[in-house]
C-alpha cells in the first residue's frame, strides 16, 4: 500500500452515499463535551481504513469501514448543528423493538441505593434481566459527560455476559440523563438511537478477541473541516482468545485468573475499534498478526504474560499515553505500565510504572486496571487503580503524577474506596474504577467514581462513589441526591 501524503482519514458512509473525509483534523472543545476531543495525525487509502504505513501481516481483517454517519454526541443524527454550537441537541428517535431501553429495571437500582440500607449504597447499575445479553455478569465501566447549553448527557460502555454464554464478555452502551438514572438495552442495536449490545467478540479465527471483549477506554477525535457535523469514537479495549498462558506457580492460586471467574489464564491483547456512533463499531488492522495493536513482552520483561485494559490518554498534539497492566513474574506481583504513540495506533512501550505497594497494604500484591485524566484543577495526572492485597482482595487506590509518566507516587497507603462490610452487595471486592470530574475550573469541584462491585456468589454491579472539593483522599459511595 502506498503511503499517503496528505494527513487525510476517509470513510466509507455507507454503501450508498458518499465519502466522508477528514482532512487535517482539528483539535478543540464543543461546549456541550467535557471529555477534551483531541486531534491525531491520520492518514488515508483509497479502499481500506488504516494508516500507511506498511503492515507486517497481511490479514484478511484489512477490509473496507462502513459505518453510518452522525454528528458528535453518540445518539444525534444529521438534522443536528455543526460541532461546537450551542442548539447541538440529542436525537429524539426511539430504539428499535428488539433492544427496548429497559429504563424501569435500572431506575430501580439507582432508587433502591437511595432508600434502602446502607447494604446497596453505591449501586446504580444492577445486571440485566434474565432474557438480557448482560444478566449473568456486568463491568469495566467507561463513563462520559457530555454537556450542552440546556441538557445533561451520560453514556457509559460496559462488558456484560449473558446466563446463555457467561463465559464470552461483550460490549454495550447504557444512557443517562444525570450519570445516575440509566437506560439500558436488552439485545444489540439497530440504530443511532439504541442502547443495548453494540460489540461483540471477533469471529476470526486468528484474531485476538475471539473469546471476549472488555472496553477500556473511549477518546473522541472530531474536525470542523468536515461538511456536517462529525465526530469519530476511538474504542480501546482488552481482547481475549483462547490461548491459555502457562504459570507453574500455583501459590497465587485464583488471583491471576484472566479474565476473573475463568479459572486459567487466558492471553489478551489491546485493540481499537472506531465508531461515528458510538454503538457500530469497526475493528482497526494493528501491527500485531492477530490484529491486535502490540504483543506482549518477550519472557524476560515484565508484561510477558498478558496485556490488559488499555487506557489512551491524550496529552498533547502527536502525544498519546497508554496505560495498561500485566502480571510481573519475575517480581510475582501485577504492574501497570506505559506506551507512547504519535498516532494511537503505533505504539512505543516505555516500562512498569507501578507495582506493589507496601507489605500488609490493599495494594501488597500489585496494580491493574488503571484510570488517568489529567486534573483540570492544577494540571497534574490523576490516577485511579485497583489494588490487590495479599489475599486476592480488590479496592482501589489513587496516585499522582506531574506528567503521567514518571515520578507517579501513591496519593496514600489507604485505599480511597473499599469493600462494603457485612451484607453490603460490594463487600466481596471493588475494581475497573472509571473518574470522572465533573468541573475542576478551581481547586473545588466533584469527582466521581465509577466501579464495579463483586458480591456474594460472584455477583456483579457497578457503583458509584462521589469526592466533593479538591481533597480526593476519600470517597463516599452515593446514597441519593441531597438538597
Amino acid at each position: 500500500m502506498e503511503a499517503a501524503s496528505a494527513v487525510t482519514w476517509s470513510f466509507v458512509a455507507t454503501s450508498t452515499s458518499s465519502r466522508v473525509s477528514i482532512t487535517n483534523p482539528i483539535a478543540f472543545n464543543p461546549a456541550w463535551c467535557s471529555t477534551p476531543i483531541i486531534r491525531l495525525p491520520l492518514y488515508a487509502s483509497s479502499t481500506t481504513f488504516f494508516p500507511s504505513f506498511p503492515i507486517p501481516h497481511t490479514n484478511p481483517r484489512n477490509s473496507g469501514l462502513y459505518l453510518t454517519r452522525c454528528s458528535t454526541r453518540p445518539d444525534t443524527t444529521d438534522k443536528n448543528s455543526p460541532v461546537g454550537s450551542s442548539s447541538d441537541s440529542n436525537s429524539d428517535s426511539k430504539p428499535g423493538d428488539s433492544a427496548a431501553p429497559a429504563s424501569n429495571e435500572s431506575l430501580s437500582s439507582a432508587a433502591a441505593a437511595a432508600s434502602s440500607p446502607s447494604s446497596s449504597w453505591g449501586l446504580v447499575f444492577d445486571l440485566g434481566r434474565s432474557d438480557s445479553w448482560d444478566s449473568a455478569q456486568i463491568g469495566s465501566p467507561v463513563v462520559k459527560r457530555f454537556l450542552s447549553d440546556d441538557e445533561e448527557r451520560w453514556y457509559m460502555w460496559y462488558h456484560g455476559a449473558s446466563d446463555e454464554n457467561s463465559v464470552s464478555d461483550s460490549i454495550g452502551l447504557a444512557v443517562s440523563s444525570n450519570g445516575v438514572h440509566w437506560e439500558r438495552g436488552s439485545g444489540p442495536v439497530r440504530s443511532s438511537g439504541d442502547v443495548g449490545l453494540v460489540m461483540d467478540c471477533g469471529k476470526d479465527w486468528w484474531a485476538f478477541d475471539t473469546m471476549s471483549v472488555r472496553p477500556s477506554e473511549i477518546v473522541v477525535m472530531s474536525s470542523n473541516r468536515v461538511r456536517g457535523s462529525t465526530a469519530v469514537y476511538w474504542l480501546y479495549y482488552t481482547g481475549y482468545c483462547s490461548e491459555k498462558v502457562v504459570f507453574l506457580d500455583d501459590s497465587l492460586g485464583s488471583y491471576l485468573e484472566n479474565p476473573e471467574r475463568m479459572g486459567k489464564i487466558f492471553k489478551s491483547l489491546p485493540g481499537l475499534a472506531i465508531s461515528q456512533d458510538g454503538r457500530h463499531w469497526a475493528r482497526i488492522e494493528g501491527e500485531h498478526h492477530t490484529g491486535a495493536l502490540f504483543d506482549v513482552g518477550l519472557d524476560n520483561e515484565w508484561d510477558s504474560m498478558y496485556i490488559a485494559s488499555p487506557q489512551a490518554v491524550f496529552h498533547g498534539n502527536g502525544d498519546l499515553r497508554m496505560y495498561y497492566h500485566s502480571f510481573d513474574v519475575e517480581n510475582g506481583q501485577f504492574a501497570i505500565g506505559v506506551a507512547r504513540s504519535r498516532d494511537g495506533i503505533r505504539w512505543v512501550k516505555l516500562g512498569k510504572i507501578m507495582g506493589g505497594g507496601i507489605s500488609g497494604g490493599f495494594d501488597e500484591l500489585g496494580a491493574v486496571k488503571a484510570c488517568v485524566l489529567k486534573n483540570r484543577g492544577d494540571g497534574k495526572y490523576v490516577m485511579a487503580y485497583e489494588g490487590v492485597d495479599g489475599n486476592g482482595r480488590k479496592s482501589i487506590g489513587l496516585a499522582l503524577s506531574p506528567d503521567g509518566l514518571k515520578e507517579w507516587r501513591r496519593l496514600q497507603n489507604e485505599a480511597v474506596l473499599k469493600p462494603a462490610e457485612d451484607d453490603g452487595w460490594d463487600n466481596e471486592g471493588v475494581e475497573s474504577p472509571c473518574l470522572v470530574q465533573m468541573n475542576g475550573d478551581g481547586d473545588g469541584g466533584e469527582w466521581r467514581l465509577y466501579y464495579r462491585g463483586i458480591g456474594h456468589g460472584g455477583r456483579t454491579g457497578i457503583g458509584m462513589a462521589v469526592c466533593e472539593g479538591s481533597d480526593i483522599r476519600s470517597f463516599r459511595k452515593w446514597t441519593g441526591f441531597h438538597l
